[in-house]
């Protein structure tokens, strides 16, 4: 088991046809099973045509049609990423993760609502992961984005994180002293993305085969505050935490377009003791996550 995907996941390709797109599918394509799970492609001009033996389609809802996919991953430039998100969502997908960086929040705002009425009037919840994120992967069955495949072990330790860089570090370190890993998911930094902490720690929480969980957040926002009040009530299971950004200054804008910090509670130092207060075990340096978590087993 596994949360969101595993090895019998079908996958349509959102711009395969783009640098990109093409770089990151292939790479897929050779990791685990993903020979068998990148089963479409979209891209409406060149429909009918095939890439790395994938056939594309003219629309998401006719590649899901043709193929059973039920989770698309997109890497359509900026100005039209949005609109593939919706597609997704139309297209009625159970998961749609968006790799895009840089969309206009403006873009992202309209798309948010949009899903938000679909549900609300009874339509299907598409979930989204991202956008300006790295994908996520359940090692030795499949992974979807642009994480480096062979740092990444099976095992029983879920990763959660809104960093890449700091996915990878935390997976290294689990591969490294041998506990590897259930499922590694990347959030993204984006200020309006779709599923949060909050939620991937409930699918950890549920999920019989995870037995620790490392949650690593950055400053802005109060989604890990969020999810560590929920983890106090609720979570059964160990976590380390981890907070990006101690030394950044109140006020300024970071790299992430979510990293904003007013200087109140979302500044790392008043995150990182919310985790504490509510029972994780929390460092302030990123090269001790994994022999914490060891430590916690």
């Amino acid at each position: 088991m596994s949360i969101l995907i595993n090895k019998d996941t079908r996958v349509i390709t959102q711009g395969i046809t783009g640098k990109t797109g093409q770089f990151h599918t292939e790479k897929c394509q050779e990791y685990a099973n993903g020979k068998n799970c990148f089963v479409a492609g979209v891209n409406p001009k060149k429909a009918g045509e095939s890439i790395f033996g994938i056939p594309i389609y003219g629309t998401v809802k006719e590649a899901a049609a043709e193929t059973g996919a039920t989770v698309s991953v997109i890497y359509v430039p900026p100005a039209g990423a949005a609109d593939a998100i919706w597609e997704a969502c139309e297209a009625d997908l159970d998961l749609a993760i968006c790799i895009t960086e840089g969309i206009p929040v403006r873009d992202m705002l309209i798309v948010r609502n949009r899903m938000k009425a679909k549900v609300a009037a009874g339509g299907k919840e598409t979930l989204l992961l991202g956008p300006n994120c790295p994908g996520l992967i359940t090692p030795d069955e499949i992974k979807i984005g642009i994480m480096p495949g062979h740092i990444h072990k099976k095992g029983r330790i879920g990763v959660v994180s809104r960093s890449g860089t700091l996915t990878y570090e935390a997976v290294g370190q689990l591969t490294e002293i041998g506990l590897g890993q259930s499922s590694a998911v990347g959030i993204g930094g984006d200020p309006i993305n779709g599923l949060k902490h909050i939620d991937v720690m409930k699918m950890f929480n549920d999920d019989p085969d995870t037995d620790a969980v490392i949650m690593i957040g950055e400053i802005g926002g109060p989604d890990e505050a969020d999810a560590a009040r929920w983890c106090k009530e609720h979570m059964k299971k160990p976590v380390v935490g981890f907070i990006a950004g101690v030394t950044a200054p109140a006020g300024k804008r970071m790299g992430h377009a979510g990293a904003l910090i007013s200087g109140g509670a979302d500044t790392a130092d008043a995150k990182l003791a919310v985790m504490e207060e509510c029972g994780f075990k929390v460092t302030r340096n990123p090269s001790e996550m994994g022999r914490l978590l060891k430590a916690l087993l």
